[in-house]
This record gives C-alpha cells, sequence and structure tokens, in this order.
C-alpha cells in the first residue's frame, strides 16, 4: 500500500509571544472582575480590586508594547485614520474587503476601544475604591466622588460587556469571511499564508533588541513612578475618617463596654446620640442612667464625633435613620437594604445572637469602617451531642 502524501498549508508567523499573552490573560482578569463586580457579593471587593489592578498593568505594559514592540504589535500597524476606517467598512458591505496578516482597520479601532474601556474602569475603580470606601492611594477623595465614579464606573462596564460582544462577533465574522481561525491564530502566533499578500518581514513578530530595551525602561519607569505615588498616597491621612476605637474616651468605653461593646458613634447622628443619653432610664428595655457630668461628657463626644463627623460610606448612609426607632442603627433603611439578604437565624444562632452586635461579623466595627473585604460571618459552632436514654 502506498501511503498518501500529506503537506500541510504554510504558515506565517504574525503575533508575538507577548501579545497573545497579553489576550488571553486579559481575557481571564476582565472575566473574573465582571463576575466579582457583577454577581458576587461586595465580600469580594479585595479580589475584584486585585484582578482589576492587575488588568490595568497589563494594559499599559501593552501600550508600550504598542508603541516598541514588532510590526503586528504596534498601533501605527492597525490604528487607520477614519477615512480609512470607513473605506474598509464599505469594502467589507460590497464583499471586497481584503485580508490583513494582522488586524484590520475596522479591528483596529475595536482594540482602541477596548484599551481605552479598560483604562477608563482602572482609573474609576480606583477612585471609587478610594472616595466610596476611603482604601488605597485615592482615599483622599470625597465621598460624593466616590459614589460618582461607581455609577461611571458600572456604566463603562456595561459599555465595555458590549464591545467584548461586538468583538466576538467580529472575530466570527472575519473569521468566516477570510478562512481563518483567527482565535487559534492568536494562540499559536502564525496564520495561513496567502497567495494575495506579501509574507511578513521577520521584524512583523520580532521586535528589536533596542526596542526590547527601550520597551523594557519605559516599563521600569512608568511602574516605578506609579508605584511610588500610591506608596506616598498611602501615607497621608484620610479626611473624614472616624474616631479610632482607640480614642474613646475612658468614659464611654467603660460605662457603655461594661454591658456592649462601645459602638463607633458615627453609626449615628447627633440627634440620635442626643436622644439615646437623654433615655438611659429606659435604654433599650434596661435602665443605664449614668450621674449627670458623665451623662453629659459623653453626650458631648458622642454629639461631637456622630456620622455627621465622618466622610465613609456607613457614616452617610446611617445618617437617615427611621423615625420610630431613631436611635438604633439596625432600624435605618440603609442597615436593612445591606442586610436584607441575611437569614434572620443568622443572627440568632451564637456567637451573633443579636442584630446589633456589628462586631461579630465586622472586623473593624469598632473603627467605625465597616470595609466589605473585612466581612467574615462566623460559623456556627458545633452541636453537642444529646445523651441518649438507655435500659440498663
Amino acid at each position: 500500500m502506498i501511503a498518501r502524501e500529506t503537506r500541510e498549508a504554510p504558515t506565517v508567523p504574525v503575533w508575538d509571544l507577548f501579545v497573545r499573552l497579553f489576550h488571553w490573560t486579559l481575557v481571564g482578569l476582565v472575566t473574573g472582575a465582571l463576575v466579582t463586580g457583577f454577581l458576587l457579593p461586595a465580600t469580594w471587593i479585595d479580589i475584584h480590586v486585585l484582578l482589576g489592578l492587575t488588568m490595568a498593568a497589563l494594559v499599559i505594559g501593552r501600550i508600550i508594547w504598542g508603541v516598541f514592540g514588532p510590526r503586528h504589535a504596534r498601533f501605527r500597524d492597525f490604528i487607520r485614520p477614519p477615512g480609512e476606517v470607513l473605506a474598509h467598512l464599505r469594502e467589507l458591505l460590497r464583499g471586497t474587503a481584503p485580508a490583513h496578516y494582522g488586524h484590520n482597520p475596522l479591528g483596529g479601532m475595536m482594540i482602541l476601544a477596548l484599551i481605552l474601556a479598560l483604562l477608563a474602569l482602572a482609573v474609576t475603580g480606583l477612585v471609587t475604591w478610594g472616595g466610596e470606601f476611603k482604601t488605597g492611594p485615592l482615599a483622599i477623595l470625597s465621598y460624593a466622588t466616590g459614589v460618582a465614579s461607581r455609577n461611571l464606573h458600572r456604566l463603562i462596564a456595561w459599555a465595555l460587556l458590549g464591545l467584548v460582544a461586538l468583538h466576538v462577533l467580529g472575530v466570527v465574522l472575519e473569521s468566516l469571511r477570510t478562512r481563518e481561525n483567527l482565535a487559534r491564530a492568536m494562540v499559536t502566533g502564525v496564520k495561513r499564508h496567502r497567495a494575495d499578500l506579501p509574507p511578513p518581514p521577520p521584524e512583523a513578530v520580532r521586535a528589536t533588541p533596542r526596542n526590547r530595551i527601550m520597551a523594557g525602561a519605559t516599563a521600569a519607569i512608568v511602574f516605578g513612578a506609579l508605584a511610588g505615588w500610591a506608596l506616598v498616597s498611602l501615607t497621608k491621612p484620610i479626611p473624614g475618617a472616624p474616631v479610632a476605637a482607640a480614642a474613646f474616651p475612658d468614659d464611654y468605653a467603660t460605662e457603655c463596654g461594661d454591658c456592649h461593646k462601645a459602638y463607633n458613634p458615627t453609626i449615628l447622628p447627633a440627634a440620635s446620640w442626643q436622644q439615646l443619653m437623654a433615655s438611659l432610664d429606659n435604654h433599650f428595655g434596661e435602665d443605664a442612667t449614668l450621674d449627670e457630668e458623665t451623662t453629659r461628657s459623653i453626650t458631648d463626644w458622642l454629639t461631637a464625633h456622630a456620622a455627621e463627623s465622618a466622610d465613609t460610606k456607613p457614616a452617610h448612609l446611617f445618617r437617615k435613620v427611621d423615625p420610630r426607632n431613631p436611635i438604633a442603627a439596625s432600624a435605618t433603611p440603609a442597615w436593612k437594604e445591606i442586610h436584607k439578604r441575611v437569614a434572620s437565624e443568622i443572627f440568632e444562632r451564637a456567637p451573633i445572637y443579636t442584630r446589633s452586635n456589628c462586631f461579630a461579623c465586622h472586623q473593624d466595627a469598632a473603627d467605625g469602617w465597616y470595609y466589605p473585604g473585612r466581612i467574615e460571618i462566623p460559623d456556627a459552632p458545633p452541636k453537642t451531642p444529646q445523651p441518649t436514654g438507655g435500659n440498663g
């Protein structure tokens, strides 16, 4: 039997290793960020931020590589003037558009749109993290700035989803049109040789040694500057921070701490604290009366450090109380909205026991931060086996 001779179609190198690693790593990071941002609870915020920061670093690296990388990685190879993009679109509609080894003009515009959207997401995410949650290098920003940035962040995230859908659709249609599996080409780095196109030169997939050095030096400068800025920013005091538990006066920490842990005063507005301290003879069903001087001292301190004194998210949310029960933080509309998905039996079990025990789940409750990343609902203690009766 004579074996049939097979000959593989000739291929040409197109995508360098960095471009391919960037593409598929970015797919994973964006997917993870979208899942942690849209589908998972707020306790995943630190993972979401880590994914976002890694994504931003990767995009910055791609921008640098778009200047110093090989031919098909460079922006000047695929970002074309609007006239050329429109001309390519007209050719696509007429069925006369030529194939490209690299990105075609329309695909180049999509890559640019994706990069800009990802950068906008990173910036608005960092602003939100700083302003709304008082965390990270932009913790000096106001809560109002953080909230505005969060709304913009969500809008850009939805826009990114639309761009991703269009990108995938474009890859599928272009693969069918050119009979080239573009997704596979982004894995292997090669495309089928086309008789109607001259083969790419060596610099299409290999940056020169000089350019590689320039890219590395630029990356070192950019990331070094960003790291330095972040480190300096993290040392700055946070405006509008709640009073720390370590700064609680002795009379408040002692008198209130005798029955329960001393709450951070930012969980209620000043008027609620004044009403609470004026009704200590009926303090949630108990007589907690103090002498006049101690009562006045604690009242003045609570009023001075109440929710109006802080610029944190909890302080803003808990300023609006329930008129029927203005002295209970767990009765505020914000508290109920935040905890509506927590089953009632969780609040009743050990070691929580009550809805007012913020300290059981919020590791930073005493300091008034209530950061989502520091929420940990304790497991229920194991049940003690009950003795069984015998016949003896």
